[in-house]
């Protein structure tokens, strides 16, 4: 969108729109728009080379593979070579986990959410998390492929050393395995109906921030930031969409 422009063409829904607002207005309207375009079926095509294309796909079981004896060598080694104590590191580890929950509500807010009228920033946001809202039933793309993964891991160890010292080695494997906890209730939520009553509101928190408002509901493992952030979905205004959320879920 270019700033000086008063008036702005959407094209949605085969309709052609003519709007003229504030160029944020217009922006802001475009991006409620565009979520609206959701397919039932089919990937997005984040990039045009086939190798890159791969490696932004994956399958839950090969990240679980990877991690899991990755972080029982960190947590071995905070133990033998660090020498923290066993209540030292089951500490920091539910340290770490906790600490996740508060990390992914923020990403969640206000990095995968970030709206821009930088084609940059908006392709970077479509890659990480826009794709997912226009594609929901792409199963491929629920968990952080290997690759990047990998490199946004080492870049997260380093950045929480500075702070945490050897301390670090105990705490950040308890922040992966809430991110891999996290990334398995996703998987979940657009998979099955929950298992239990008390998981519901988890369920319809996040198919609700599909369907309703990608504005609000931004918890995935849990509600409590929304809680405190005041993000939650009022009952009385959001009605639940039982079609809506069906649509959401795996073939």
């Amino acid at each position: 969108f270019h700033k000086k422009r008063y008036w702005q063409i959407f094209i949605y829904d085969n309709f052609i729109f003519f709007v003229i607002l504030p160029h944020q207005k217009r922006l802001k309207i475009f991006y409620s728009m565009a979520r609206k375009v959701v397919h039932n079926s089919g990937q997005a095509q984040l990039f045009k080379n086939k190798y890159v294309e791969m490696l932004t796909k994956t399958n839950p079981l090969v990240i679980w593979g990877f991690y899991i004896p990755v972080l029982s060598y960190v947590l071995y080694r905070a133990n033998v070579s660090i020498g923290l104590e066993v209540s030292t590191i089951a500490m920091l580890f539910f340290a770490g986990m906790l600490y996740w929950t508060f990390f992914e509500y923020i990403a969640h807010r206000f990095l995968f959410h970030w709206i821009s009228d930088n084609l940059k920033v908006k392709k970077v946001a479509y890659v990480l998390h826009g794709n997912h809202h226009e594609y929901p039933r792409d199963r491929q793309r629920l968990f952080m492929p290997l690759v990047p993964s990998i490199i946004l891991a080492t870049v997260l160890f380093s950045f929480h050393y500075l702070f945490l010292w050897d301390y670090n080695w105990a705490f950040f494997p308890g922040f992966m395995i809430g991110y891999l906890l996290y990334a398995s209730m996703h998987y979940a939520i657009h998979a099955f109906e929950p298992p239990f009553d008390f998981m519901k509101p988890l369920w319809r928190n996040h198919q609700m921030h599909h369907y309703r408002n990608e504005h609000l509901g931004f918890g995935v493992s849990n509600t409590v930031w929304d809680k405190v952030f005041k993000t939650t979905f009022d009952l009385k205004k959001h009605k639940e969409d039982p079609d809506a959320a069906k649509a959401l879920k795996f073939d």
